[in-house]
């Protein structure tokens, strides 16, 4: 799903006056650029009913300049050539290991943790398959920005358990996968995934 217009105006003026605020020592442009800020949040204010529950109060709270938030995802196959997925508690579908990358974690390294605490699991990143902007793909409507980031992982022990995140995990074939969270993960996503199981050698995908 697209992001609305709303959102991008919102987006586009946040930005504009998160770098001002960060950027600029003139006292006067700074009043203005904090005149910008209110008018994207009281956007995303008048648009509560899609914006998740305590967005717009987590952006307030924002300092410095405005960068995209990462999703990192862990693709992982058994020896069967079955996908890893784990089914979320939020909404009680199904996706691929993952989460928002940490500060102090490499991309690669978040999607072995976010593997090993959700599935129980134990996995070694070997592939970049796709870095993707998530407002290009079918996803639903969020305030958040995001660059999801995917990647290839080997097996290499553990056992499949549950977490408070994850209570299930499991291996699926191509043609018999389980109801998805689109929020984390599409179909036409998992359908690229199965073409890197495929055709290792594809390069990474990128929009």
């Amino acid at each position: 799903m697209a992001r609305p217009p709303w959102l991008r105006w919102a987006d586009a003026l946040r930005s504009i006056a998160r770098a001002g605020l960060t950027y600029s020592r003139d006292p006067f442009d700074r009043e203005r650029f904090a005149q910008v800020e209110a008018v994207a949040m009281e956007i995303l204010d008048r648009h509560a009913d899609v914006v998740a529950s305590g967005a717009a109060e987590v952006m307030r709270s924002e300092r410095g300049y405005v960068t995209p938030k990462v999703d990192v995802r862990a693709v992982v196959f058994d020896g069967a050539g079955r996908l890893l997925l784990v089914r979320e508690v939020s909404d009680g579908r199904w996706s691929l290991p993952g989460g928002w990358a940490d500060l102090g974690e490499s991309a690669a390294e978040v999607a072995v943790r976010e593997v090993r605490e959700e599935s129980g699991l134990e996995v070694r990143a070997t592939q970049l398959v796709a870095l993707l902007d998530k407002a290009k793909h079918d996803h639903p409507v969020q305030p958040w920005y995001v660059y999801k980031a995917f990647f290839r992982c080997d097996l290499v022990g553990g056992a499949l358990s549950r977490s408070a995140e994850t209570p299930e995990a499991g291996w699926f074939e191509e043609g018999a996968l389980p109801p998805l969270s689109t929020d984390r993960v599409t179909a036409a996503q998992l359908a690229m995934v199965f073409r890197h199981r495929d055709a290792p050698d594809l390069p990474a995908a990128f929009d």
